[in-house]
């Protein structure tokens, strides 16, 4: 796809939500609209609106690079700062706690949308969604909920297709495979997620690697709730089969976090008639679109840590499949 614009323009932008401020960033390009846009729609935890974490080492973030990519193409965007994470995370999270739940991370993105749809030169009937892993379900719920500003088509970028818990699991295995007593080490885990799933209170064994401990914590912390009781059972699949716009669904076959077969194959077998759902599985494309060119078989679940280092890029087969199936549809 050839780019037609050389010059791209951002804007910082913020709006209240519940007592709350939200805080965004739109990118352009510099010419004549009206624009096709995007609303991008960050992965879990602390993630901001760049896809950096503060939980992560470095700033190279995907989001700020798809929009980059994205304004070049000719089409605008809007990424935002879910509320619980970025600069105001701290100040936020006093007004949140016990309030976060799917239907706050679907206003969350009905605001952003809001925003971008009323930019003079972006035309409102024509806006995306680009989501990333946990935030590829508040892009379908926000869909699926009949919204006054309906997205034209989703682009979907590694979307958990089993349930998360089931998704979790197979992370954590992945790590304890290497590790002693592996079979002992599962057996914790499993009984600290079985005492989270019956309500009570909950023992992580300090033996668990940190990404077991870290989970746990997360899952049980008070702030989280009800959130991460929805989330645990939640899957894009099911939330996939009741959309009817245009879907692009996008794995990466080096993805450490969901997989393109297990996952890919849960939502392929969701799909109805009336969805018209399209998949790409890039051969080098991580779980944030990166390119990596090492083999499948050298990642652990710990080389998310690696996502974004600086001097890593998007993976270039997977921005031609997400810049061509928008082109085909805006």
């Amino acid at each position: 796809m050839v780019a037609p614009f050389e010059e791209v323009t951002s804007q910082e932008i913020s709006w209240p939500l519940d007592g709350t401020i939200m805080d965004a960033t739109v990118t352009k390009p510099v010419g004549k609209g009206p624009f096709a846009g995007v609303v991008m729609a960050a992965g879990s935890g602390p993630t901001d609106r760049d896809w950096n974490s503060p939980l992560l080492p470095g700033t190279n973030g995907s989001a700020r690079l798809l929009a980059d990519a994205l304004a070049t193409a000719g089409i605008a965007s809007i990424r935002y700062d879910k509320r619980a994470s970025g600069p105001r995370a701290m100040e936020n999270v006093q007004v949140l706690a016990g309030k976060l739940s799917m239907q706050s991370h679907r206003d969350e993105f009905d605001g952003a949308t809001r925003m971008l749809a009323s930019e003079a030169d972006v035309d409102a009937e024509r806006i995306f969604a680009i989501a990333n892993s946990e935030g590829t379900l508040h892009a379908l719920n926000y869909q699926s909920a009949t919204p006054p500003i309906p997205l034209k088509g989703l682009v979907l970028i590694g979307p958990p297709g089993r349930p998360i818990a089931e998704v979790a699991r197979s992370q954590i295995m992945e790590t304890v495979a290497t590790m002693p007593d592996s079979d002992v080490l599962m057996a914790h885990y499993d009984e600290a997620i079985a005492q989270f799933v019956a309500g009570q209170t909950v023992t992580s064994d300090p033996a668990l690697p940190e990404i077991a401990r870290n989970l746990i914590m997360g899952l049980t912390a008070p702030i989280n709730q009800p959130f991460s009781r929805e989330l645990w059972t939640a899957d894009a699949a099911s939330l996939i089969a009741k959309v009817e716009a245009p879907i692009l669904v996008v794995i990466g076959k080096k993805d450490v976090q969901v997989d393109w077969r297990a996952d890919g194959d849960r939502i392929e077998k969701s799909v109805g008639a009336s969805n018209e759902v399209t998949f790409s599985f890039p051969e080098n494309a991580d779980h944030v679109v990166k390119y990596e060119p090492r083999p499948r078989s050298d990642l652990t679940a710990t080389s998310s840590g690696e996502y974004n280092a600086e001097g890593r890029v998007l993976d270039p087969d997977t921005m031609a499949a997400i810049l061509d199936w928008l082109k085909a549809h805006t």
